[in-house]
């Protein structure tokens, strides 16, 4: 018998770490990878480490067709229980190794948010930068330096991490309203808001395609604020190279619609040694517009919201300032 309850036991055993080996072996399927070139880095979001990982791909958005956003996922993001804090944090992926910006994450509360003016951006250039003018479009430039994760929600301001050249039609028609409704919703109520942006890529692009954008309300389980939506880096009536950032009139294929700052688009040309006069402007950092200091409009702007900018016209207007049309500054 008591050989027989050796042999049993031995069994048992031999069964149990079977079972373990198997266990260690099971096959995971990867998740959709951030760009078709990139591997999967994904990791738990935490204020000193940024999720990687993303919900969509390039393949899984539909054409471009009018509009500057279209809804993903039924408007669900995809941020879990354990995601769902009220400890306010921000943060920003490193640049890869062709200088472009990966996730922008933060859980977003009063606290997060500017207490000063914004300040100067035009020293950062992020990747695919070209600095390049087309009548039509309204404050005259192609691209904006864009805030993944928008100065009046985090203050960032020249963080190169939160920055992308993005389209003006990016910037104002696409990525703008869900600022400004977040923006209300927290200074309203006094909630936190989980925010997470991240642009897409299309493999060793230097300009993204667009950026999905993801918000739920943290202490209202989303009753507030909820959407995940992508936005097109487009801008009507413009063909984009996002290889390199090059751009030029759709249908033209000379590129001569195009003013530059860098010389002739996509070509190397010489460049344009004329430099703008430096005068004194208003700002408006709520409705993001630039005034002459004698505007009658400057009068009527709130304290909180008003600032001194020194510099350029055309710097005000990369940085995503619009003139005001009363002044025409």
């Amino acid at each position: 018998m008591n050989k027989f309850k050796s042999m049993l036991l031995a069994l048992i055993l031999s069964g149990v770490m079977s079972f373990s080996g198997c266990t260690q072996d099971t096959v995971t399927t990867e998740p959709e990878l951030l760009t078709q070139d990139q591997t999967d880095t994904s990791q738990a979001a935490t204020p000193d480490s940024v999720d990687q990982s993303t919900s969509i791909s390039l393949t899984d958005i539909p054409a471009y067709a009018g509009e500057p956003y279209v809804i993903i996922n039924d408007n669900q993001p995809d941020f879990s229980e354990e995601d769902m804090a009220t400890d306010s944090f921000e943060t920003y992926s490193d640049l890869d190794s062709l200088g472009r910006c990966g996730v922008a994450y933060a859980n977003i509360g009063q606290d997060l948010m500017p207490s000063e003016d914004r300040g100067n951006i035009s020293d950062v250039k992020p990747s695919g930068w070209q600095s390049v003018e087309y009548d039509g479009i309204d404050g005259g430039y192609l691209y904006n330096r864009c805030h993944l994760i928008g100065y009046q929600l985090t203050a960032e301001n020249a963080n190169e991490k939160n920055l992308i050249t993005g389209t003006r039609y990016l910037n104002v028609e696409g990525m703008l309203p869900f600022e400004n409704l977040v923006a209300d919703y927290i200074q309203e109520t006094g909630n936190h808001v989980l925010y997470r942006v991240t642009p897409i890529f299309n493999g060793d692009d230097l300009v993204a395609s667009g950026v999905q954008m993801e918000a739920k309300s943290v202490e209202d389980d989303g009753a507030g604020i909820l959407f995940n939506v992508f936005c097109y880096n487009v801008q009507p009536g413009i063909t984009i190279d996002y290889a390199t950032g090059n751009s030029q009139l759709t249908g033209d294929t000379s590129g001569a619609g195009a003013k530059s700052q860098t010389g002739t688009i996509g070509t190397g040309g010489s460049e344009d040694t004329q430099q703008a006069s430096e005068s004194t402007y208003i700002l408006n950092t709520n409705t993001m517009k630039f005034h002459r200091p004698d505007c009658s409009s400057v009068s009527q702007m709130s304290e909180s919201n008003k600032g001194e900018f020194t510099g350029t016209r055309d710097e005000l207007i990369a940085q995503g300032y619009e003139p005001c049309k009363n002044c025409n500054p």
